[in-house]
């Protein structure tokens, strides 16, 4: 079975397909000056856009992994926006965890795995 990418740097590609199957890669903000709900929104926006490049959508999300910077901190906040989020579609399976991330400035990074839309 062939493996499409999408969106490909020199070390990653944020999206892989494999028939019906799509994991996106850890995703983030883009702008790090943001609290933890500005951080949130801006990765929920990035995956909604990256499941639509992909053939699917939030609906179709078979697991979540949430990595926080600082979860005592950050995790009533990061649920503010997250169930806004979800509001529309049934609860998706999640892990959350608190992580040192690859920046100070991090403080959310989610990994998706999805089915693409029938």
């Amino acid at each position: 079975m062939t493996v499409q990418r999408l969106h490909v740097a020199k070390r990653f590609s944020e999206v892989a397909i494999s028939g019906n199957l799509v994991h996106l890669a850890g995703q983030l903000a883009s702008d790090f000056s943001l609290d933890i709900k500005g951080q949130t929104q801006q990765t929920l926006d990035i995956i909604d856009q990256f499941l639509a490049d992909a053939g699917t959508d939030k609906s179709h999300i078979m697991s979540v992994t949430i990595y926080l910077k600082d979860i005592e901190k950050n995790y009533a906040a990061f649920n503010e926006v997250w169930d806004a989020w979800v509001s529309d579609i049934e609860a998706l399976p999640r892990t959350c965890v608190e992580a040192k991330l690859y920046d100070p400035n991090v403080l959310v990074e989610l990994t998706v795995v999805a089915v693409k839309a029938a």
